[in-house]
């Protein structure tokens, strides 16, 4: 927390990142039992107090928040007539992705598998503020496969291994995949291999257009991050 508000207050910093989602107090506990038990009940209590999300993002400046998630952000991404300072990365990457792409957004049907704050919920936004018909499928949805193999344009961000089959797309259907999930494989250099939410060989033979894992939206994440801070320093220095 300290050291978010000295960059708060540094002039020479322009944009601001936490990296979501936090890590689990469970994971650092596990560690930390191998040590001594003094030292966990120490961890324990620090972390307790550290690694609360909401707290950590209130504190962000919303000047520098180019991961969009403060809350002020995600309040005016959500309302019409508003306009967020920042737009978050992997959904603002997203879209840009159809925008240059050509995809056809007003007046189709989107379906977004997933709603968490970092992609499902922020994707959803922008695609309602583009004239999409918006669904929002999600653990609890009923007939999953059925209401998603009606959209012209698909989100996914499940991150469950080749859950979306070809059963699931619509003919001709654009399909973005942020699932990043590693499975294992043998004949891979670290032992694993990293595949998206979306069986690909099988989306590619009925979707229009599909993006691969890795290297689809991953590298817009990062582009989109950078804009992002561009934008801040811009404003920061006066440049329209």
């Amino acid at each position: 927390m300290t050291s978010l508000s000295k960059f708060n207050e540094d002039p020479s910093v322009h944009g601001i990142l936490v990296q979501l989602p936090l890590p689990e107090l469970e994971y650092y506990l596990e560690f930390y039992k191998r040590t001594l038990y003094v030292l966990q009940m120490t961890c324990k209590s620090f972390l307790v107090q550290h690694l609360d999300e909401e707290k950590i993002l209130n504190l962000v400046s919303l000047e520098k928040d180019v991961d969009g998630f403060h809350p002020i952000n995600m309040g005016n991404l959500s309302m019409r007539g508003r306009e967020p300072l920042f737009v978050p990365c992997t959904p603002k990457g997203c879209l840009e992705l159809l925008l240059r792409s050509g995809v056809e957004i007003v007046g189709k049907k989107a379906v977004v598998i997933g709603r968490s704050n970092i992609v499902g919920l922020p994707i959803a936004l922008l695609l309602q503020r583009h004239h999409a018909t918006v669904t929002i499928v999600h653990a609890c949805t009923k007939n999953p496969e059925r209401i998603t193999c009606e959209a012209d344009i698909v989100v996914t961000a499940a991150g469950v291994p080749s859950l979306i089959r070809s059963s699931w797309l619509k003919p001709g259907a654009v399909v973005i995949d942020v699932g990043t999930c590693p499975v294992e494989d043998p004949s891979a250099e670290y032992g694993y291999r990293l595949v998206g939410d979306v069986c690909y060989e099988e989306a590619l033979s009925i979707a229009s257009a599909v993006t691969p894992v890795p290297g689809g939206v991953g590298p817009m994440t990062i582009a989109m991050l950078l804009c992002n801070t561009l934008d801040s320093a811009k404003r920061l220095y006066g440049f329209t």
